[in-house]
Formats: C-alpha cells, structure tokens, sequence
C-alpha cells in the first residue's frame, strides 16, 4: 500500500518540483502524492482521504494558513503527522508550529535531499504510532475476553457451590430430571441411587447387594462388537470408585430384541476431608450418533472419492495449462487477469508500457539455402534455444516466433530487455565458437529495441484465435532491427528506451541520429549499444564517440 502525502503549498511550481523528484517511487506505487493550494482544500482532500499519513504544509496562505491547519489535523486526525515548510529565520512561527503539534519541520528552499529524509523518518514515525496503537487495542480486546473469561469461570463455579449446597432431596429431584441415566455406588461399592432413564435403558431389575465386578454378567454389559462381558477394570465407575474420572464409548448392553450402545461418564465424589464417598456414572444411548458417524464414515469415503477425481481433473488442467504455455506465453494469460488459458475470452485486452525486442538472424535467406527443411528447422530450434532462456532470465517473455526472428516483451524494466540483449549477443558469440568447431559457417544477429505503450489482447474468430500485441511501439522496434543492418551494428535502441533505463552510465552507448523511421512522422532518436561488441571494436567506437556524435 503507498504512502499518502498530501503537500499544502500556493506556491504551484513546488508540485511540479514534487512530481520531479519522487517520480520513479510515485510511478512504482510507493508514493501516493496529493496537492492543495490552501488550508480549505487541505482539509477537503483530508476528508476524502482520512488515512493520510503526512501533510507537507507552507505556513503563510490565502482562505487558511498553515498553523490553523495544523491545529485542525491535530484534533481530527491524529495519526497523520505535519511538517511545516517555512522561510529561512522564521523562528517564531516555526516555535508556534511545533507548540501546536508539527512533527518537524524544513525551511524554504526545499533541499529535496532533506525532504527526502524527513519523509521517511516521518513514515517510519507514523507506522510505529500505528502499530501501537492497534496493538494496544488488541491488548484491550484480550483484556477484555480475559475478564468475561474469569466473569464465566466464576459464575461456573459459583453455580458448583451452589448445587453441592442443594439437599439429599432436591438432588434427587434433579437426578430424576436429567435426560440421561445415573448409577451411584458407594465407597464400598455397593449400589446407591439409580434413576428411572437408567432403569429404562438397562430394562433389567436393580440388585441392590450386587457389586461393580458383577455388573457385567448381571446387567449384560459387552466390549462393543464383541460377546465378551466388559472387562470389570475398563468399568468407567470402577475406575471413578479408585479417584479417577473416566469415559467410555465402547461398552453395550445385549437385550432380547437388541443391542443398545452406550456412551458413559464416571466421576469420584469425595467430601470436605478429601474421601472418597460416592462414584457416579451418566450414561446415555448412543444409537443414533453411531449411525451417524457410520453415515459420516460413508459419506467421507465419498467425498474422498470426489475428490481424487477432482485431482485428476486438476491434474488434467495443469496438463493442458503446461501446454497451451509452449505456444501461448503464461504471462500473456497473466496479463489478461487469468490464471488459465481456459480462462481467455476472444476480444479480451489489456494496456500497458513495456519494452519490445526484435531480434532476426542477419542473412538467413542465403544460410537457409545451402540447408535441407530438416536442418533448417534444427538450426533455428537450435539457435532459438539458446537466446530463448536468455529472455525469460531477464524477466522477459516470447510473444511469438517469426521465421528466424524473434518478438519478445518485457514488462518490468527497460534494463531487463537491455540486459537481454547484450547477455543474448554473448549467447550468439559462444554459440559461433561451437559451429566453428563443426566446421559450420558462424550468424549474426541484429536487435532492435523500444519501449512505449501497447495493447496485449487476443483476435480472431470463435473457431480460431490468437494472442497478439498491437501498437505503434511494436512497428518501431521492428524498424530499429531493420537499422541494425544499414549501420553494421549488433543492438540499436530507441530514445524511448534509453530515457527508460534506471542508469544510463551503466552501458557504452552512442548517438547516431534523429532519424525518418519508414512508417513514422516524427523523427525517431537512435542509439547504438557497444557493450555486446568485440573489445577492440568497442574500444574504438567509444574512443571515437564524440567525434563520431559531432558530426
């Protein structure tokens, strides 16, 4: 997300001065950058952006100035911070400036350098107030969960106490309400209480004297799934009767007619000393969520079914995506918003600045000839399998392949496509070196590049259609290619392109003329690049550049 600055000056000339300086990070969306010319429209935009987080404000302007501005900010919006521009040795309105709440200041005139530096520190300044500011209301917001949090927890055990208070009789009644079956036994094991839910689901009658270790045999409690008698130590009660609180979800009870599954929850009760007095089990049919879970069970099987066909049918997309991308470029279908060659609609389009390459082999008519089909199509699958990866390293990518040319885009920067082709002429060098090895006659090639705006789209009709690039720009850089063979020259780009690059000392270069491009009204400025050159031709041509350039 940019960073929004919102600049207060009447002075006009300094939004052009703005838009100069911090251009390439307003153009690659780090900077959002918003003007008014008094504190009125200020506080307009304000309102229309309330996240803004600097104001960059003169102090002396007509309708509002800049303190009744910065008095304004500081009570509507207090993480947008201000810095006061103000003339040289203006102390006193400086010290009012900072009284009234101007995170910093810079006098007039602006070194940018310094703008630049204040900018940042003040971004820095406002994110951390942010971060603060939301971790403070995380923390209240726990703070708050915690204390409904310990609100439950006490009124949970409030209502413990309270029903350990409640008489023989009233828990009794209790008992007897509850939707499940309760068993109590006593500490000697004996059986104590047992309610009537219980009684219905045992259907057989309670022996009072009968003891834990021979309630499977007379209530005919089973291992699930089995004809064994449930095992007396796996008992949740027997094991409530030693301490301990324990569940069970695998125990049956074999009647005439049916078998009755059980889920069972047993707990010791023990009194103020710490004895253990009573142990009481809860238990309930379970017949339905066993049905349930076997439907679940099904219905996995099911879904798990889906989905390995749905696998394979992802697989099948990929498959198809992995080969549409050999002969339509991925990232065309990027451009378009796809994320599959499915995706792509007849008619859809997409502007944007790039830099376009060609690239053709010098001469190939006359090496073509002396070559059967099948050899032709080796060397030119040969050849473009070397510069190919060389575009696509250098964040390019292949529009299309014309005869032995090739048309590429690149998207980010007018380095990358530069880069590409100095790396692809060195590819073509050391590809020479292994033709001269087989005896085979050495190429050349020639590149030509500019970069401006063009459209990405697809053509055709609903039974046949193609991806395509139509602009002005793409017949340009077709033109420089053509250039490379009037003026011998391995990379000719265009001014376009060379005012494009991030550093243009980066690379030997030389002017070779404003001139008619065929197709073109204008005159076109056209640059040589020397880096791809021999070193001795190089040596010279960067010897001779201004002289060369003069005349």
């Amino acid at each position: 997300m940019p960073a929004k600055v919102l600049v207060v000056d009447d002075e006009l000339e300094l939004k052009d001065l703005i838009h100069q300086k911090f251009r390439k990070k307003i153009r690659q969306k780090k900077f959002q950058v918003f003007f008014a010319c008094n504190g009125l429209e200020a506080l307009k935009i304000l309102q229309a952006e309330p996240d803004i987080d600097i104001v960059l404000t003169d102090i002396n302007m007509p309708q509002m100035d800049g303190l009744t501005l910065l008095t304004k900010i500081s009570e509507a919006y207090p993480t947008t911070k201000t810095v006061i521009l103000s003339a040289y040795g203006d102390l006193q309105n400086i010290r009012k400036a900072m009284n009234y709440g101007a995170f910093d200041f810079l006098t007039k005139p602006i070194d940018f350098q310094d703008l630049e530096i204040t900018i940042n520190k003040t971004l820095q300044h406002v994110q951390q107030t942010r971060d603060a500011l939301e971790k403070e209301s995380l923390a209240q917001q726990a703070q708050g969960e915690l204390l409904i949090h310990l609100q439950q927890e006490v009124t949970r055990r409030q209502q413990v106490e309270e029903a350990l208070q409640e008489s023989k009789v009233q828990l009794t009644k209790f008992l007897e309400a509850m939707p499940v079956g309760v068993f109590i036994i006593d500490a000697q094991g004996k059986t104590y209480y047992v309610n009537q839910t219980a009684k219905k689901l045992i259907l057989k009658d309670i022996v009072p004297g009968a003891t834990v270790e021979q309630f499977p045999d007379i209530y005919q409690a089973y291992l699930a799934g089995t004809n064994q008698l449930y095992p007396t130590e796996r008992q949740p009660i027997m094991r409530a009767l030693r301490g301990y609180k324990a569940t069970a979800d695998d125990l049956e009870l074999h009647q005439e007619d049916k078998i009755v599954p059980l889920e069972v929850w047993a707990t010791p009760i023990f009194d103020d000393q710490g004895r253990m007095i009573y142990a009481i089990a809860a238990f309930q049919d379970i017949t339905q969520r066993k049905q349930a879970e076997a439907e679940r069970h099904t219905l996995i099987e099911e879904l798990f079914e889906v989905n390995c066909n749905l696998e394979l049918a992802l697989d099948a997309e990929s498959e198809l995506t992995d080969a549409a991308k050999r002969f339509v470029p991925h990232e065309f279908i990027n451009f378009m918003g796809h994320k599959s060659i499915v995706d792509v609609h007849l008619g859809d389009q997409v502007q944007q600045e790039m830099s376009i390459m060609f690239a053709d082999i010098r001469d190939f008519a006359t090496l073509s000839e002396k070559m059967s089909p099948k050899e032709n199509f080796d060397f030119i699958n040969n050849y473009l399998s070397r510069v190919g990866p060389v575009i696509r390293a250098h964040q390019g990518f292949i529009d299309k392949y014309i005869g032995d040319a090739v048309m590429a885009l690149f998207p980010q920067t007018a380095d990358d496509a530069l880069q590409a082709a100095i790396a692809m002429q060195k590819q073509v060098s050391f590809y020479n070196w292994e033709r001269q090895q087989q005896g085979a006659r050495t190429i050349t090639i020639g590149i030509g590049l500019h970069t401006g705006s063009l459209m990405l789209g697809t053509i055709g009709e609903s039974e046949r259609m193609e991806s395509t690039v139509i602009a002005d720009a793409v017949n340009l850089a077709s033109r420089l290619e053509n250039l490379t063979k009037t003026y011998g020259s391995s990379i000719l780009i265009s001014g376009d392109t060379l005012m494009s690059l991030a550093e243009v000392s980066n690379y030997y270069y030389r002017f070779l003329g404003r001139m008619q491009i065929k197709g073109k009204n204008r005159l076109v400025s056209v640059f040589e690049v020397l880096d791809a050159e021999p070193t001795k031709l190089q040596e010279l041509k960067w010897q001779t550049k201004t002289n060369f350039e003069e005349a």
